[in-house]
């Protein structure tokens, strides 16, 4: 984001050829909420801490409610990372997640698979990393 003047037209250009895009970690980092409204993107990925918090006290609930309300309010879909159990899993789908991914789903991969799920990617009927709700 050091360059913003740069990289905006060009995640416009790349979203304009079809291409999705996700914002990943939201929440975290370097996810400024001042960049939400400027940057072409489809998706907030909630970041995996605040997923794993799911049941466990009042603030992760709180935040991935918020996040949750933010993205639809802008049109854009919400991605869970991290999910691991069937509870978290409920409680997304309960809240209006639309989509989640996580151990819950597939644990590492090893090389060779991986190969093979990158070709099937640029397939035309390429599966999404993601299991929508």
């Amino acid at each position: 984001m050091d360059n913003s003047e740069f990289l905006i037209p060009l995640l416009t250009k790349l979203r304009e050829k079809g291409i999705e895009l996700s914002i990943d970690d939201f929440g975290t980092g370097y996810s400024s909420l001042s960049y939400l409204h400027r940057l072409p993107v489809n998706h907030l990925k909630i970041d995996r801490s605040f997923i794993s918090g799911l049941g466990q006290g009042e603030e992760s609930l709180a935040i991935v409610k918020a996040i949750l309300t933010l993205s639809h309010q802008l049109g854009l879909e919400a991605i869970a990372e991290g999910v691991e159990t069937p509870e978290q899993l409920e409680c997304l789908k309960s809240l209006g997640c639309d989509a989640a991914q996580g151990y819950l789903f597939a644990k590492a991969l090893p090389q060779t698979l991986v190969e093979r799920l990158l070709q099937l990617a640029f397939s035309e009927n390429a599966p999404t990393p993601w299991v929508y709700l």
